[in-house]
């Protein structure tokens, strides 16, 4: 009998916690209770509070007596953390399930990013409609609006209690035996202004037998295709699109943190990187561009997205950020360099043009990277040529094939 994890706070919603085993148990699965308030648990449980916070060298009893709820959180978080994947690499249950407001939430979900990708995960949350990044972070969690406070059960609350219940036993319960032929995973970084050159250099490498897993990236992205990199999931990367270094560096909405470029690098990992979308800086609305930037090269790509062409100083800037972390590589990896342009609107004709812009970048690269196992390679053709894709494509496959000799 498959088994459904539970976590929550016991102590202040046994009745909402008590209503999800009642439905779970009534659907012919087993339930596992891990309790994570602060205070006695009202439901009987499998994993006490003690023993989370136990995971981390903490006393739950004395932060209780404390009543310092901030700090019981964060002991409870942290140890959730560390002790969720244990008990699912133990067997203990096949996915889980909680609610919460934005404490329970916050204190539930790191738990449930620890697990591996693929394992069922349901948070009911009252944040769920929000900006959920800070919570799903780059994992599969399914987050489930809870509509009204999850304070109590009533005509709303109930009906879903009872659908999130059936959710995460239907993820459970239901396998599927297809099986699609394994190949090796190539991570691929694109955005709409490098698409036809990682779809091109797509079709190359799938027709050599690899798999190929493009990330959009919109700062979310990257982050999800550094943690697969970093959790042993790719064989190779074609990183093509570093455009969220751009965000990073110059307060855009897209950043992708500063261990961007990290993951292959010292993962031992063969991959291609490039300057893809490099020309540009994104925010939301014109509205909302910082006022220190006002006069600059500004580009409409719909409603809701303002692009901003970087500067001579800012290419510099990238060009060394870049350099540092491909000094980092502890494989063989490949720089390739698209001499005619870094995006498809940097071109001549197009409102992103700057050859000034990319031969800074480009001679910031050059003099910087000083790690012998990387190959700096310019190409004369814009990034979205096929001359640059099927190079890219093809120095990836060497590399590739070089590892596994």
């Amino acid at each position: 009998m498959k088994t459904v994890a539970i976590a929550g706070t016991f102590d202040s919603k046994s009745l909402e916690f008590g209503y999800l085993q009642e439905i779970i148990q009534s659907l012919g699965l087993k339930t596992f209770m891990i309790h994570t308030g602060v205070f006695e648990s009202n439901l009987p449980t499998d994993v006490s509070n003690e023993e989370i916070a136990g995971v981390v060298g903490a006393d739950i009893k004395e932060i209780a007596a404390n009543k310092d709820r901030a700090m019981a959180t964060d002991v409870l978080s942290r140890g959730l953390e560390k002790l969720l994947p244990k008990l699912y690499a133990e067997g203990k249950f096949d996915g889980v399930i909680s609610c919460g407001g934005s404490g329970g939430t916050s204190l539930v979900t790191p738990g449930m990013r620890a697990l591996p990708i693929g394992v069922p995960k349901v948070m009911v949350s009252t944040v769920a409609a929000g900006d959920v990044s800070m919570y799903v972070g780059t994992s599969d969690i399914f987050m489930y609006p809870s509509i009204v406070d999850v304070a109590g059960l009533n005509s709303i609350s109930t009906k879903i209690f009872t659908n999130a219940a059936l959710a995460i036993a239907g993820m459970i319960k239901f396998e599927v035996n297809k099986v699609l032929e394994k190949k090796p995973l190539i991570a691929a970084s694109m955005f709409g202004v490098t698409t036809p050159c990682v779809n091109q250099a797509r079709e190359y490498l799938e027709q050599q037998g690899y798999e190929v897993l493009i990330f959009h990236a919109t700062g979310t992205g990257g982050k999800a295709m550094e943690g697969l990199i970093k959790d042993g999931y790719i064989e190779g990367v074609f990183d093509i699109t570093t455009t969220e270094w751009c965000d990073e560096l110059m307060g855009g909405n897209m950043a992708a943190g500063d261990k961007r470029l990290e993951a292959a690098a010292l993962s031992h990992i063969p991959q291609v990187v490039s300057v893809g979308a490099l020309d540009m800086v994104n925010f939301g609305p014109i509205a909302t561009v910082p006022g220190k930037y006002n006069g600059r090269n500004f580009y409409k790509h719909n409603p809701t997205v303002t692009l901003m062409r970087t500067t001579v100083d800012e290419n510099r800037q990238l060009g060394l950020a870049i350099a540092e972390k491909l000094n980092m590589c502890k494989a063989k990896a490949a720089l390739l360099l698209p001499l005619q342009g870094v995006s498809m609107i940097d071109a001549p004709g197009q409102p992103f043009y700057g050859p000034e812009e990319d031969a800074m970048l480009f001679k910031t690269l050059k003099e910087n990277i000083t790690n012998p196992l990387v190959e700096i390679i310019e190409v004369d053709a814009n990034i979205n040529n096929i001359e640059f894709s099927t190079a890219a494509a093809q120095k990836l496959v060497e590399l590739l094939q070089e590892k596994n000799r």
